[in-house]
């Protein structure tokens, strides 16, 4: 017998799956707090000796396979020609890799974001701009101030193709690091990420894990092969479309509520379902990921603040008997949040406190769906009424899977999960109405996104097994 070990450095937990591959089932899980400040390797024994307390009779590992989000995961720049084009396809091409994307620009890069990004905390810049055989100057123009900004940072280029020569004489003079790949927008409208997603995954593993002083986890684990969020990604990609005769479940959307961010991966096309509707902007992938860097239940926990009024928050705060309507005044929302900032590692002890934690999920489902999620705009005109559809359809979503520890560890996740259905506040977003909630119980999505990599049905069997 052999045991195929699946490790997630995530920013918070470093988590264990162990997987046996004869007997085609999940041995153990196990989790401690990731060791990042000092050394990750402390942090990942720890949850192997839990494991191999908990089933002392385990095979013996033979394959280990990681993935990662720790010390603040893969961080990215994206910058395009026109915002709602090749800017957001680049970003697109950052998210789908499994980055968080907090810095976007388009147009001729300025001064003052040149500053910003000499600032900021970023691993990789990824530069488009212009379809192929379309403008060309901007790209051109922003190569030359990022090269005279002496980054060191890796650049992506992923902009017009008639732009490559002149822009690989620029950052070749400069000593800038840089890579040159396929437009991410080659022509209007139309996405192709591929090419750029491989390379940001290679540019991850080479540079990025070394950098942030796990590299040397991987004496123990094996390579880290991927950020934690296109593990996810690969895992609902994989449950959706089936492989070879082993069918999977169609259309569905990850909701992954974290400490720090709140990521939604929905995989379908998306296309509108009423034959008055037209499809306008950037062309949808498939596979979609968004991330949102506010939304989360405790290292983002403040900036709820400034998205939910303590009198917003009631809405989600289903009180149990114990407390009283008055108790739940501004600074209820505000103490509570505040303890969950500075104390990441907290765990709810009381009905009220799973309460709160649960409060806050559902605000963290809710507003990331509004952001993810198509809508409809009615445009009126004197021939009437005309639809148009900006981002994926949802409506007819056929599973919502829920993961995350806020999720998997409430008593009653199915009523965060309920905030992604269609709401009659808001009717233009293309929501799911009658989608089927499952629960990522065993907490082993990233796992399956890494097993699949070698062992693609067993992945999908096991995730149709254990998803709840």
């Amino acid at each position: 017998m052999s045991v195929h070990l699946l490790v997630d450095f995530g920013s918070t937990y470093t988590k264990l799956v162990a997987v046996d591959l004869e007997k085609e089932e999940i041995v153990g899980t196990s989790r401690s707090m990731t060791t990042v400040k000092t050394d990750v390797l402390e942090g990942f024994d720890l949850a192997l000796e839990k494991l191999d307390k908990a089933h002392p009779d385990m095979a013996e590992i033979t394959a280990i396979s990681a993935c990662s989000s720790a010390a603040g995961g893969l961080k990215m720049a994206a910058i395009g020609l026109v915002e709602e084009l090749t800017a957001e396809a680049a970003k697109r091409a950052c998210l789908g890799a499994g980055a968080l994307v907090n810095h976007v620009y388009s147009h001729h890069l300025a001064k003052k974001e040149i500053k910003e990004l000499q600032q900021a905390n970023i691993d990789i810049i990824l530069l488009a701009g212009g379809t192929n055989g379309g403008n060309k100057e901007c790209i051109i123009h922003n190569a030359k101030k990022l090269a005279e900004a002496k980054l060191d940072v890796p650049i992506i280029v992923a902009g017009n193709k008639d732009a490559e020569d002149e822009i690989d004489e620029i950052l070749s003079a400069s000593d800038t690091e840089y890579y040159i790949v396929d437009n991410v927008m080659p022509k209007l409208r139309q996405l192709n990420v591929e090419s750029a997603k491989e390379v940001i995954r290679k540019i991850f593993i080479t540079k990025i894990i070394e950098g942030k002083g796990i590299k040397k986890a991987e004496e123990k684990t094996g390579e880290i092969i991927m950020p934690t969020p296109e593990a996810v990604l690969q895992a609902a990609e994989l449950l959706a479309k089936g492989h070879e005769d082993e069918e999977g479940l169609g259309e569905l959307m990850v909701i992954d509520i974290g400490g720090a961010t709140t990521d939604v991966h929905t995989i379908g096309r998306g296309l509108p379902k009423r034959t008055e509707v037209i499809l306008k902007g950037l062309q949808e992938p498939f596979a979609k990921r968004t991330v949102e860097g506010d939304l989360g239940v405790r290292h983002s926990a403040n900036a709820l603040l400034s998205i939910v009024s303590p009198f917003g928050f009631r809405k989600y705060y289903r009180e149990p008997d114990t407390i009283d309507e008055d108790d739940l005044d501004d600074d209820f929302f505000e103490s509570g949040v505040k303890k969950r900032q500075e104390q990441i590692d907290y765990l709810p002890d009381s009905d009220e406190e799973r309460a709160f934690d649960r409060a806050l999920a559902r605000i963290c489902t809710d507003y990331s769906m509004s952001r993810h999620v198509g809508s409809v705009e009615v445009v009126h005109t004197p021939l009437g009424n005309m639809y148009y559809q900006t981002g994926k359809d949802l409506t007819g979503m056929k599973y919502v899977i829920g993961t995350g520890g806020v999720l998997i560890f409430n008593e009653d996740p199915k009523a965060i999960l309920r905030e992604v259905q269609h709401k009659s506040d808001k009717k233009l977003e293309l929501r799911p109405t009658d989608s089927e909630p499952l629960i990522d119980e065993k907490y082993i999505m990233s796992a399956m996104g890494l097993l699949g990599q070698k062992h693609p049905k067993l992945a999908l069997r096991l995730l149709k097994r254990h998803l709840k």
